[in-house]
């Protein structure tokens, strides 16, 4: 048997993760069954991080 490219093409695909129905992305987990991008499964909401509406209070300095 030789090692490399061949051997590897011959493993099993992955199988955890499917499309999700709410979102679309390849993010849903079969075995935990909940998406990792919309919490679809977990939650009637969307998923929202909190990194993405982050909010700065910066004073203005006028010239």
């Amino acid at each position: 048997m030789t090692k490399g490219t061949p051997s590897k093409g011959k493993r099993a695909k992955g199988t955890s993760h499917m499309r999700c129905r709410r979102c679309g992305k390849h993010s849903y987990h079969r075995r935990k069954k909940v998406c990792a991008s919309c919490s679809y499964g977990k939650s009637p909401k969307l998923k929202k991080q909190s990194f993405t509406a982050k909010k700065v209070n910066r004073k203005r300095v006028r010239d």
